[in-house]
């Protein structure tokens, strides 16, 4: 979200350099910044303890992904990756640790990708998911789309279960 007004005077914000940070929108009447927003989710590389890997489907789309979710207030991104993947799925989680973050310009999120261990286990999928399916991994690097961050969470996967 790029701020044009100030959110607590309405006024309509100028530019202003500050520091490091080059040009900012900036409240005259409040003097203060308002630095550009972005909503900040997790992604979910769900692994299995037998290895296999949980790929969704959601809203009619035509591919596969994983598991993803807002950031609720005062949740640290751990827990919502837990949440999230418990809630979407019903399976039971084990750990969740964090791999890399990632910037999605098409919809202004800073997705924050997780490695989440789940026990083998049925699905019990929430409505918001279509269906979810357990996958190898080449199996899952075919069913996601080249270039999205599915596939870069892939790849960080591999290369550190290869270390």
């Amino acid at each position: 979200m790029r701020f044009r007004f100030c959110p607590e005077c309405g006024n309509q914000l100028s530019s202003r350099v500050l520091g490091d940070e080059g040009e900012v929108p900036w409240c005259e009447k409040c003097n203060r910044p308002w630095f550009d927003m972005f909503s900040t989710c997790v992604i979910c590389l769900v692994v299995s303890e037998s290895g296999k890997i949980c790929l969704l489907r959601q809203y009619n789309i035509d591919h596969h992904v994983f598991v993803a979710g807002y950031i609720k207030d005062g949740e640290c991104a751990e827990k919502t990756a837990m949440r999230e993947v418990a809630e979407e799925t019903g399976l039971n989680v084990i750990s969740a640790r964090f791999l890399k973050s990632f910037f999605y310009e098409k919809r202004d999120q800073l997705m924050l990708g997780f490695l989440v261990r789940v026990k083998d286990g049925e699905f019990n999928i929430s409505s918001e998911v279509d269906e979810a399916g357990w996958f190898d991994f080449d199996e899952a690097v075919m069913a996601v789309r080249g270039a999205s961050i599915c596939d870069k969470l892939l790849t960080e996967y591999k290369a550190g279960a290869t270390k």
